[in-house]
């Protein structure tokens, strides 16, 4: 992402120095590029704010009778004692966590709590009422940048979803970047999107915002099926999808970008209990043609699925386990932690849901496919973070096998807050992230990042050839973050397909443009859709390069794509971040741009 840290030059230790380069936004909505080189302890070493706490937070208990979780799903309600204590430990321990390996999930069941919610690395907080309304958090709800120096460029995996908010203050901070999602929450109360420092971009859907939402140093945003009460701030890319009281187009000055209604879409399935006590998980009907959210003034649509059609996973449980429960008929619910899988989770049965809590966390062995869905109707996968082993896989997430042909307009399956990390944590590789053969699939927020920062990164460590293929017709992406991947970050070759909203950085890596060549053209583009696509169309499309080892790399385009009246792109940014640390040459085929030490920002507002 724009102004992340990277790893130093000249740092042989990656987790030691990092360097910081840097965007800085204007009040006015004006944008000013900026270098900054300002070096930071490493997570692990920095400021006591990030250091294991002396006591761990207390594992979570289950009364009899109660659906067993786990140790790290803590399930409160009113009469549950010590709940700020709790959530408190929780964020000692997770706040400065960034490679680390704790995985969370609170709960709050249907009542009223005078508390505030501080969200770490790999924390999810929900409510388990059928409407957002049902959990109410009076007090605070949010993420600051107080682990990075108020700097939130590195505040990724961490959510909130299905709860009432409302701030004492009468203002929640949610200070984010990618791996993050704000969904079905109805906030009473203004919104601030940062907390001063550096930020990068993140997601919000299904949401009442009933105030005013202040974007601040964001450098870009979605925001999908959400009723907004005012908008202010703007950088780079900020794009609204279904969003009434969101600002008009206006790209690129500013540079927003609204498109009314959603033409298909399913939010996220989401536990909760009903006026019984009884758990089940809710799966929403897909809705086309859509604006605003889909419960406010009305009973959501779908299908409740009770919680004994699914098996309760753990992460001691083997992917043998796993795959017994599918064959079985269950549906997945993975309670938080790391799960080694040695064959891929095998998806075959038609409107399954893999609904991971926590950020539970696949790590394929011996280069397996970590997940992989048959070409059916209607499942959904979400809620997951997939972390590549040091074998690489191909891919590491597949909907539909090769050759897939079926349609499945009337009930497509969809991914939902489901995030590809290659390094970082360890030496990671990758040939390909995700391929998507079946049509008609929904994206919906996805980050899929070759690390740049953190334990076994370098151009020959964690290898990744491409982020995203899409391969299957009619796909959609609403919410597509891909970076730093060694060739194009998406390659999309099937036909209809559309995309709201993209976000990318290129390899901040490569030796050499010898080393870093699409055949005759220099460099790789980030969005590359095939010669033979007759129709695509996306909005919002930021792509920026940092080229750390040599400045004078260039990438010839930006986004690569047949001229042809059905081919259609909106609102596209290129940047040369670092003060013009290298070369985007333009911003689609041989239009717009460039983007380099003297024009930093290019925008290009439609093509053809």
């Amino acid at each position: 992402m724009p102004a992340r840290p990277a790893q130093s030059p000249q740092s042989e230790h990656p987790d030691q120095t990092l360097a910081r380069r840097s965007f800085l936004a204007l009040g006015s909505g004006a944008a000013l590029a900026a270098t900054s080189a300002l070096t930071l302890a490493s997570p692990a070493a920095a400021a006591p704010a990030t250091q294991t706490p002396k006591q761990a937070p207390p594992p979570a208990t289950h009364a009899a009778g109660q659906p067993d979780f786990g140790p790290n799903v803590h399930v409160f309600d009113s009469g549950t004692a010590n709940i700020q204590a709790t959530l408190d430990a929780i964020y000692a321990q997770q706040r400065g966590s960034q490679f680390g390996q704790g995985r969370y999930a609170l709960l709050f069941k249907p009542g009223s709590y005078s508390v505030d919610v501080k969200l770490g690395y790999y924390t999810q907080v929900a409510g388990l009422g059928l409407q957002p309304s049902g959990a109410s958090i009076t007090g605070s709800l949010g993420v600051e940048g107080d682990a990075h120096g108020n700097g939130t460029l590195v505040n990724f995996w961490r959510g909130a979803e299905n709860l009432n908010a409302v701030p004492k203050s009468g203002v929640d901070t949610w200070a984010v970047s990618q791996a993050t999602y704000y969904r079905r929450i109805y906030l009473l109360g203004d919104l601030k999107l940062s907390d001063g420092g550096y930020s990068s971009g993140g997601f919000i859907a299904d949401c009442q915002l009933t105030g005013q939402v202040n974007s601040g140093t964001q450098q870009q945003w979605l925001t999908r099926n959400s009723v907004v009460g005012s908008w202010v701030g703007s950088n780079w890319n900020f794009v609204f999808v279904g969003s009434p009281g969101a600002p008009a187009t206006s790209f690129p000055t500013p540079p927003y970008t609204s498109i009314e209604r959603t033409p298909v879409i399913c939010e996220k399935p989401f536990l909760y209990v009903d006026g019984a006590g009884a758990y089940q998980v809710f799966v929403p009907a897909v809705r086309t043609d859509a604006e605003a959210t889909s419960w406010e003034a009305r009973k959501p649509e779908g299908t409740s699925l009770p919680l004994d059609a699914f098996h309760i996973a753990k992460p001691a449980e083997s992917a043998a386990d796993l795959n017994a429960a599918l064959a079985q008929g269950k549906h997945l619910l993975l309670t938080p932690g790391i799960y080694h899988v040695d064959e891929p989770l095998t998806v075959t049965r038609a409107n399954t849901v893999v609904l991971g809590l926590g950020y539970a966390t696949l790590i394929p062995d011996d280069g397996v496919t970590a997940l992989d869905v048959a070409d059916v109707d209607g499942v959904r996968v979400a809620g997951l973070l997939v972390d590549a082993g040091p074998v690489a896989s191909d891919p590491l997430i597949r909907f539909g096998p090769d050759g897939s042909r079926r349609g499945h307009a009337r009930n497509p399956s969809s991914m939902h807050d489901v995030f590809v990390r290659v390094g970082g944590a360890g030496v990671g590789k990758a040939k390909r992230c995700v391929v998507v053969n079946s049509a008609d699939v929904v994206i919906d927020n996805m980050w899929l990042w070759r690390a740049d920062h953190g334990a076994g990164v370098g151009w020959d460590a964690n290898t990744s050839d491409v982020g995203l293929v899409v391969n299957g017709s009619g796909v959609s992406a609403y919410g597509l973050f891909v970076e730093h991947h060694q060739k194009a970050q998406v390659q999309w070759n099937g036909e209809g397909g559309r995309t709201y909203f993209f976000q990318n950085e290129m390899p901040y890596d490569p030796p050499n443009q010898a080393a870093w060549m699409d055949g005759t053209h220099r460099g790789f583009p980030a969005y590359a859709v095939g010669d033979h696509v007759r129709t695509h169309e996306a909005w919002g499309l930021g792509s920026y390069c940092i080229f750390a080892e040599d400045r004078t790399i260039v990438s010839d385009r930006a986004i690569a794509a047949p001229k042809r009246p059905g081919v259609r792109f909106h609102s596209m940014i290129t940047f040369s971040l670092g003060g013009g640390q290298g070369t985007i040459a333009h911003v689609v085929n041989d239009t717009g741009g460039p983007s380099d030490a003297v024009t930093g920002l290019a925008m290009l507002k439609s093509y053809p």
